[in-house]
């Protein structure tokens, strides 16, 4: 759809790596400003140290060897978002958080964030396509790791799965988030699984694709100048500020909870 259509106002921002725990509650602290100022938010980033993250309504508990976990220097922490288990060590993390009433239904808004990612990923030289498929469902939530097949609206290369993605739609706000491969690592789940794991078939990667792998910072441009073109041709880089960074410290005791982490 046309930009002059939509009246929507898009930011932007690249944040520094952080723990699993600070990364959602950033998410949730900006889903929170979605839903008081209207406005889209793309954000790209990393996470300081290997974790696992756990879909919202994902059976994991007691699934798990947490002996080999901590040993492996692995976290885990369970997102507010839905969908399966993701390893994040070499990958790039986007979310975007957005006011509902002006996002359409869940197959809209996929499609309309897809329109960007997709754009962002051929200006690095990745031709994605979203997975063919009615509808928007995803897989049922249990021990399979995401990367084990494309849900339909997933994007693929050559058939196979570069990022999946999860939203989240709660009191008028929505969150997204989607995982794009560097590296193919999400076999590794299956070692920290209780009796191992199912082989999953090899995912595209950024790495097999492209001469040249780019970093948080070139998807972070690459975004940005995708959001210009297609959605708001005065979409600013966005400051993590006081009021954003003081929410999030509020939320991430909640990520911080094993009582949330294992909760099911």
């Amino acid at each position: 759809m046309p930009v002059s259509s939509r009246n929507t106002r898009w930011g932007f921002v690249l944040t520094p790596a952080a723990l699993g725990a600070e990364n959602m509650a950033l998410d949730e602290s900006l889903m929170e400003r979605a839903r008081r100022t209207g406005e889209w938010v793309v954000r790209v980033y990393s996470w300081r140290t290997p974790t696992i993250s756990l879909g919202r309504n994902q059976t994991a508990r007691g699934r798990y060897d947490l002996q080999r976990l901590r040993e492996r220097g692995v976290d885990v922490v369970r997102r507010p978002t839905g969908g399966r288990a993701i390893l994040h060590a070499r990958e790039i993390t986007y979310s975007v958080t957005a006011p509902v009433d002006d996002a359409g239904s869940l197959r809209e808004s996929y499609d309309r964030i897809n329109r960007l990612l997709t754009t962002a990923l051929a200006s690095l030289g990745v031709a994605a396509v979203a997975a063919a498929g009615a509808g928007h469902r995803h897989p049922s939530p249990g021990i399979t790791p995401c990367f084990d097949e494309p849900a339909a609206g997933e994007l693929t290369v050559a058939g196979r799965k570069l990022a999946g993605s999860a939203q989240w739609r709660n009191e008028g706000a929505l969150l997204q988030h989607g995982s794009i491969l560097v590296e193919d690592d999400q076999t590794a789940l299956a070692e920290f699984t209780v009796g191992g794991g199912a082989d999953i078939p090899a995912p595209a990667t950024l790495a097999r694709i492209l001469s040249s792998v780019p970093s948080a910072s070139d998807m972070a441009g690459a975004l940005a100048t995708a959001v210009r073109s297609l959605e708001d041709p005065d979409a600013r880089e966005l400051s993590i500020d006081d009021e954003i960074r003081a929410r999030a410290s509020a939320l991430v005791v909640r990520y911080l909870d094993d009582g949330w982490t294992w909760r099911r």
